[in-house]
């Protein structure tokens, strides 16, 4: 079976009007990247039609930044763990001549 995409605005994203002119949509929108496997593409749609993946993008990004965060989080506490023993180890007097 066929299958036929039309505008739910009822209009047309790019056409030649009778005045010989390029008519082209505000919302038709050229989208450049990288897939993740490495392939490079270009691609025209209707700013509609990508919300549904730059959506999906832009949740995958939040995951990411918040795993960097959590690392650093981590890392910092080890490091402040740390510290706080090596100051422990040293007497009150040796603080005051620092």
């Amino acid at each position: 079976m066929e299958v036929i995409l039309d505008c739910p605005l009822g209009s047309k994203c790019e056409y030649i009007g009778d005045d010989k002119k390029l008519h082209r949509c505000a919302w038709y929108t050229e989208m450049k990247g990288t897939a993740q496997d490495g392939t490079s593409y270009n691609q025209w749609m209707c700013a509609i039609a990508w919300q549904p993946i730059l959506m999906v993008e832009a949740s995958a990004a939040g995951r990411s930044t918040a795993a960097a965060v959590e690392s650093l989080r981590n890392e910092t506490v080890v490091r402040q763990d740390r510290a706080m023993s090596l100051m422990g180890r040293i007497n009150a007097k040796e603080i005051a001549n620092i």
